[in-house]
């Protein structure tokens, strides 16, 4: 179709609405789409009255017109992908901000220049239709202390190789077969609306789905409109509909707005549709009150359902079930990863290997768990293995038990001190994203571990596929930061874990856990409230919790409080108070807006807390609400509000603070600058302040801080100079300037950052000038340098001076693979 058919009204209509809704939206983009939609406004009459002219062009006034079609029909996709582009990616709303200002010149320069309005003729309808679509639009931030070096990197890379070893392997002709099936009644029955994959826990039904969302064909014929979305046996039902919903219209900003109307679950639409085809996949879904909720009946749009529970035909039209692997399949992915080839050895006891195989019944997930707990062992051990599997048989014959029976030898064999890190990933919730920054602390904190061999900790349990290592698409090394890496589990792993953690009396149990989400405590919890609980971790799941909601509960001995909720208002429990030995406090709220915390109070007892992470909440002014946490070590503020808590000309964060290693904020939009007193704070070791993308200047003094050593200023695109008193910061090592886009020099200063190692100042497009290179020869410690190609001449200058310098260019880098949570 020739652009001169392409181009109408219609387009210009549907411009002008995309950038009234930009205005609205993006402050970033405001002035270029008001100028655009002035623009627009100017030109519809004429586009209007032309258009039913019959008027014919000449060759190349057509060429004009084709030119001016192409420029608009850019814009219009411009202007969409603005709308979906979530307000945390600071970096990727400075680069579409840039577009539009450069689309608005084009507009420009072709209505005043050689393009006028006076040659749009015989021009048709036509409705367009974008592509591109953002699916995972969530992301969460934390940052990292030194001392996670490649080798962390390196587990990622290997857990990520042994996935796809997996997939390959079970990519014979039972997966080849099971993808065929699902993919026809997916893309080949047009009468099937809702169809399903059903298996038991650890079966693969994730992986097929996952198989099916990447096939080709499936692609093609959904044009990739496909949404993955995980449910849970917790829910958030109004999020995952208003997602589901603005998948559908198009508006996928919706999910996130929280006030948009989404109408009730199985709509239904008479009508033929000619919308685009789009599928929706909704993994591990335990309710079919749930997932009544969460169909949408329209045409052209499809629900494959992926659930450990087989729901009636009335409501799934079709199920696929998930087969246990055939023999050969089965030894060939035990011996993967038992022995990292497809074949049992040949120096290996054939038999002994068989035996433990067939005790495996055909379960992927069993036979990849038990596989790599026995890698490496001598072969008494795989004896003692095989004995324990063939007693495991308990007396109920569920699934569940016999599959925690199986499994619990891989854990048992463990360690004690990691057996007892992996029991504690039970603490958080299913199918969440686990910030590495909240275990490491964690197991510091209360595993008498150091950092380092936390790490370690983490890469034994992923290379026993305990828990999965999953890093961003920047590479990690030394000073690298936790949003590279995140832990997932699977879900039946997470069973386990509670499994094994709740063998003992309520009361005497080192973890008091809820296994899901609810809306109020456990009933044997306050049946059991006449003495003490011995419980080391305390881990709570709520929506929102009132003061009497709340049982009052002893905790003598607890070292870790987990708070995960979802609501706009939360009490802290006065249970707090009862918790003398707390040293990590972790406050996640899962709900859509930042949650006010009452009975702030309670931090007034908290003598020895060390940790507090605060995630999606309205933090509260610290001078009134806290007294001194005179042992807290690390303060992590993500997705908050903190302006009122830091308020510059309040707030003494060294005599609430006065032992404060390392200060984290992150997406913390309302920052606009920090308090004076943040200089005061000698004990600071790392600062942390990313995508704060209202900060705007750092305190004049901040050369006070003699003991810092990691300066990270990631993605604060307001600011646009560092201090001079930068240079006194004797013991700085790392420093992290990258995507601060309108930072435009480096000060001179810098040049006296004699313990200097590394400096990452990627995608900082106005710095083109640098101090002379006679000063940054000065950094003698300096080894590393990130930078954009732009710059990297002038580095290579200083190289000159310094052999040992690693200049690193890198091209353009921003991340779209927001966490899902």
């Amino acid at each position: 179709m020739a652009l001169n058919d392409f181009f109408a009204g219609e387009i210009a209509m549907e411009l002008l609405k995309q950038l009234i809704a930009v205005s609205r939206k993006s402050c970033l983009c405001k002035s270029s789409a008001d100028s655009l939609r002035s623009r627009i406004e100017e030109l519809l009459p004429i586009i209007q009255e032309i258009r039913y002219s019959g008027i014919e062009l000449p060759a190349f006034r057509q060429s004009q017109l084709d030119r001016f079609s192409e420029v608009l029909r850019d814009g219009l996709k411009l202007a969409r992908k603005v709308l979906a582009s979530s307000r945390w990616n600071v970096y990727k709303n400075l680069q579409l901000a840039r577009k539009m200002e450069k689309l608005e010149k084009q507009v420009e320069r072709f209505i005043s220049g050689p393009m006028q309005a006076h040659l749009l003729a015989d021009v048709h309808d036509m409705r367009f239709e974008t592509v591109e679509r953002f699916d995972r639009l969530e992301h969460r931030l934390s940052s990292m202390k030194i001392g996670a070096g490649g080798w962390v990197d390196e587990a990622v890379k290997r857990m990520e190789v042994e996935e796809e070893a997996s997939v390959g392997i079970l990519g014979g002709f039972g997966l080849d077969l099971a993808k065929n099936k699902v993919r026809k009644m997916v893309i080949g029955r047009d009468d099937l609306s809702v169809v399903g994959i059903w298996g038991i826990g650890g079966s693969g039904k994730t992986t097929l789905a996952n198989e099916i969302c990447k096939d080709n064909q499936v692609r093609s014929y959904f044009n990739n409109k496909i949404l993955f979305l995980t449910v849970s046996q917790s829910p958030d039902l109004e999020q995952l509909r208003a997602k589901i919903w603005g998948f559908i219209t198009g508006n996928e900003t919706m999910g996130y707005s929280g006030n948009s109307f989404v109408p009730p679950g199985r709509l239904l639409q008479s009508e033929s549709g000619t919308g685009p085809r789009t599928l929706v996949v909704l993994d591990d879904v335990w309710s079919l009150s749930v997932l009544e909720q969460l169909i949408f009946k329209l045409p052209t749009y499809k629900t494959l359902v992926v659930s450990r529970f087989k729901f009636p035909t009335s409501v799934i039209n079709e199920v696929y079930k998930v087969e246990m692997l055939r023999d050969d399949e089965s030894m060939s992915l035990f011996c993967h990863s038992a022995f990292g080839q497809k074949t049992i050895p040949p120096a290996a006891n054939e038999t002994l290997i068989k035996q433990i195989v067939s005790e495996c019944q055909g379960l992927p997930l069993a036979l990849k768990v038990i596989g790599a707990s026995l890698r490496d062992q001598p072969e008494m051990y795989w004896v003692s293995a095989m004995k324990r599997l063939t007693r495991g048989e308990p007396i109920c014959e569920s699934h569940e038990n016999k599959l925690f029976e199986r499994m619990a030898i891989s854990v048992d064999y463990l360690n004690k001190k990691v057996k007892e890190c992996f029991l504690d990933l039970g603490s958080f919730p299913e199918d969440k994203k686990i910030p590495l920054d909240v275990l490491i602390n964690m197991w510091v904190e209360i595993r008498s571990i150091d950092e380092e061999d936390a790490f370690a900790i983490l890469v034994e349990l992923s290379d026993k596929n305990l828990l999965t290592l999953v890093k961003d698409a920047r590479s990690g090394d030394a000073y690298s930061s936790y949003y590279e890496i995140y832990v997932t589990q699977h879900d039946v792993l997470r069973d386990l874990a509670l499994h094994l953690s709740n063998r003992a009396d309520v009361n005497e149990r080192k973890r008091l856990l809820m296994p899901r989400r609810d809306t109020e405590l456990p009933r044997d919890w306050g049946r059991k409230t006449d003495r003490p609980f011995n419980a080391q971790i305390v881990s709570v799941h709520t929506g929102e919790m009132r003061e009497m909601d709340w049982y009052r509960m002893e905790f003598p001995k607890a070292e870790v409080l987990i708070l995960n909720f979802a609501s706009s208002d939360y009490f802290l429990p006065p249970f707090i108070d009862d918790m003398p030995k707390l040293r990590a406090l972790i406050v996640i709220n899962y709900g859509t807006t930042e949650a006010t915390l009452l009975n702030f109070s309670v931090f007034t007892n908290l003598a020895n807390l060390r940790s507090l992470w605060l995630e999606k909440v309205l933090v509260p002014e610290l001078s009134n609400a806290t007294a001194p946490l005179r042992n807290l070590r690390k303060l992590s503020t993500v997705l908050c509000k903190v302006n009122n808590s830091f308020n510059p000309s309040v707030v003494d964060l060294l005599q609430i603070f006065p032992r404060l290693t390392e200060l984290v904020i992150d997406h913390c939009d309302d920052l606009v600058r920090l308090p004076a007193s943040i200089c005061k704070v000698n004990s600071l070791q790392s600062l942390s302040i990313t995508n704060c993308h209202r900060l705007s200047d750092l305190p004049a003094d901040f050369g006070s801080l003699k003991q810092l050593q990691i300066l990270r200023l990631y993605a604060c695109p307001e600011l646009k100079v560092l201090p001079p008193s930068i240079g006194e910061l004797v013991e700085l090592k790392y420093l992290d300037i990258s995507q601060c886009v309108n930072l435009r020099s480096l000060p001179r200063e810098i040049g006296r950052l004699a313990s200097l190692e590394k400096i990452d100042m990627r995608e900082c497009s106005q710095i083109v000038n640098l101090p002379a290179p006679a000063v940054l020869s000065n950094l003698k410690s300096l080894h590393r340098v990130i930078c954009e190609d732009e710059v990297s001449g002038h580095w290579k200058n200083v190289k000159k001076a310094m052999p040992g310098l690693h200049v690193q260019v890198v091209e353009k880098w921003y991340s779209l693979d927001w966490l899902d949570d």
